[in-house]
């Protein structure tokens, strides 16, 4: 049924903005300072209209599925481009929104954050193998071997992305299980967020602006992927050390 709302829709921008939660240490600049208050404000339309975080985040697919059918279809060109970034960038402010709604309706599912993270896992694959398509159909590239970078970007990107999920799930059992919350041992902080915008995903969206220019493009796409894989090697080590602290040997002080 309808969720009828009677305050102004500046109100409820300003009611959601209050009780949005905290950016997670180290979250990248674009996600913090562009997606997320421009979901911010699609969150409050959406809410008004009445609709669920789920019909938010099925709003997203459409958006970001319908780039990535453009991505693999079309030719690598300046209009392609851009209806691919736009595209790309609004499924991602709504899919920012989805969970904003859920907080505004009063919290969400294990239904709707199985879907919003199954449809963020599809389009993380996908995304990186349209570009495989393109690079393949349209790219001058000097060597086959450069395909591998895609293939390679959808590897890490699909880590990436399984290692954080699974990092907050193990953590909530640890918690679920001996009432003692993980404490963050990091502060967010600007430079941090600058420092790791090579990893955020609405700068990856940015970059297909650049498609009309296919070496361009290909150029920046390869040192986003260095960056990612980079990356990921070095969190990967700290994630395991903070995983193996979780060990139920050590929280009950029993040596193995």
């Amino acid at each position: 049924m309808r969720e009828t709302v009677t305050e102004r829709y500046i109100d409820t921008v300003r009611r959601l903005a209050s009780a949005q939660k905290a950016a997670a240490p180290g979250a990248p600049a674009y996600s913090i300072l562009v997606n997320r208050p421009f979901g911010r404000l699609l969150a409050a339309a959406a809410y008004r209209l009445g609709m669920t975080p789920n019909a938010v985040t099925a709003v997203s697919a459409v958006f970001t599925f319908t780039a990535i059918a453009l991505l693999a279809s079309l030719p690598a060109t300046w209009p392609v481009g851009i209806a691919v970034w736009l595209l790309l960038a609004i499924g991602y402010a709504f899919d920012s929104a989805d969970g904003q709604v859920a907080r505004l309706r009063g919290g969400g599912s294990r239904s709707g954050e199985w879907l919003d993270h199954v449809v963020d896992s599809l389009k993380i694959v996908t995304l990186h193998l349209a570009v495989l398509i393109t690079a393949y159909r349209y790219f001058a590239l000097p060597s086959a071997a450069w395909l591998l970078v895609p293939i390679g970007f959808t590897a890490v990107a699909t880590v990436l992305f399984f290692a954080m999920i699974l990092n907050d799930q193990l953590k909530a059992v640890h918690a679920a299980k001996t009432g003692v919350r993980v404490a963050q041992t990091r502060k967010s902080s600007l430079l941090r967020s600058l420092l790791v915008l090579p990893t955020d995903y609405g700068l990856l969206c940015l970059i297909f602006v650049a498609l009309g220019a296919p070496p361009v493009f290909f150029v920046i796409y390869c040192v986003l992927f260095v960056a990612n894989a980079g990356y990921l090697a070095l969190a990967a080590v700290k994630w395991f050390r903070d995983m193996k602290a979780l060990d139920p040997l050590r929280t009950l002080g029993v040596r193995p």
